[in-house]
């Protein structure tokens, strides 16, 4: 039970972590520190990194870099014996007591699979705007509503949510416009009649690109000449929900495309956990941390119930009687 074992590239794990973000380094600091043989394979694709002033992770009163939070966290994992991995995992399959992963380098056996593989926020396709990303443009207002406060800001987007992103964002600023960059409206009657009730500009024009300066943005510049002077740009255009290695293994999706999973993070495939962002959890740091831990804690109890039924732990039980001192001293008066 938690033995290590000298082939480090070649043995099978008793726990492997497909990502490196922030739900599958809290699952490693978990499982490293129950002494499981884990193994993190991370891609280097963690959203965290394009948060350079995270403002709502507790314990960090001034902020915190998103890829400091990362640093620190394969800092941590690797005290407590966690190993890694720079690779992509290109397939994964089952087999009678775990999964073989093969990924671009080589390939990798384990007991139980954690998938913490994350979100990709797709951004405005417009001039200018990758710069800004995580300085000037967000993607969450629960993130980032507090910092722009009485600013000018643009919701880029042209269906629903962008008017229910725009409406929740007058509680920061008065100042809030919806820019569709060309795109035909799909919000609903309701949606509209809001527009109207709230007296939120709306600007249908094509955006040629957006001006800033050191990652702040300045502009909208529109097709025909008209330029918006701005802040702040929030985006809705969409989620890319990395699924594919676990609808491969046959796991259940909701309806949203997220990984269904249960209170302890496990899927629907036994031995395969998910947590973070690609599960139905809110997609924030701190809560992609929180269920990282709980899959971790499930992992661990799990396997302490496999050693129990496979007298994995019996034997372990046997080394330390023949090898180790298992009473304390006595001292008799």
């Amino acid at each position: 039970m938690g033995k290590r074992n000298s082939s480090r590239t070649s043995r099978e794990r008793e726990a492997i972590v497909i990502g490196g973000g922030i739900a599958g380094l809290s699952a490693a600091i978990y499982l490293g520190r129950a002494q499981l043989d884990t193994l993190v394979v991370d891609s280097g694709h963690s959203m965290a990194k394009w948060e350079p002033a995270v403002q709502n992770y507790l314990g960090f009163p001034e902020g915190t870099d998103g890829g400091d939070l990362l640093k620190y966290g394969v800092r941590q994992a690797k005290h407590y014996g966690v190993d890694f991995a720079t690779d992509e995992i290109k397939n994964v399959t089952r087999r009678k007591a775990g999964f073989t992963l093969r990924g671009r380098r080589r390939s990798y056996h384990t007991q139980r699979l954690l998938l913490a593989t994350g979100i990709f926020h797709l951004p405005p396709k417009i001039a200018g705007v990758r710069e800004c990303l995580g300085h000037s443009m967000f993607f969450c207002k629960d993130c980032d509503g507090y910092r722009v406060r009485g600013k000018r800001i643009a919701i880029c987007g042209a269906n629903n949510e962008a008017v229910e992103y725009a409406l929740g964002m007058l509680s920061y600023s008065a100042c809030v416009i919806i820019a569709t960059n060309g795109d035909r409206p799909r919000w609903s009657r309701r949606h509209a009649g809001w527009l109207r009730e709230y007296e939120i500009p709306v600007h249908r024009e094509k955006i040629t690109r957006v001006a800033h300066s050191r990652c702040q943005v300045c502009a909208l510049h529109m097709k025909g000449g008209l330029e918006v002077r701005i802040d702040y740009i929030f985006t809705t255009r969409g989620d890319i929900f990395h699924t594919r290695l676990a609808e491969s293994l046959g796991a259940h999706l909701d309806r949203d495309g997220q990984i269904e999973v249960d209170q302890c993070m496990r899927t629907s495939v036994p031995r395969l956990y998910s947590a973070g962002c690609v599960t139905p959890a809110n997609c924030q740091m701190i809560i992609a941390a929180g269920q990282g831990a709980a899959a971790a804690q499930a992992i661990n109890r799990d396997h302490f119930e496999d050693s129990l039924q496979t007298h994995s732990l019996r034997r372990l039980r046997e080394e330390q009687i023949e090898t180790k001192r298992t009473e304390p001293e006595e001292k008799r008066p």
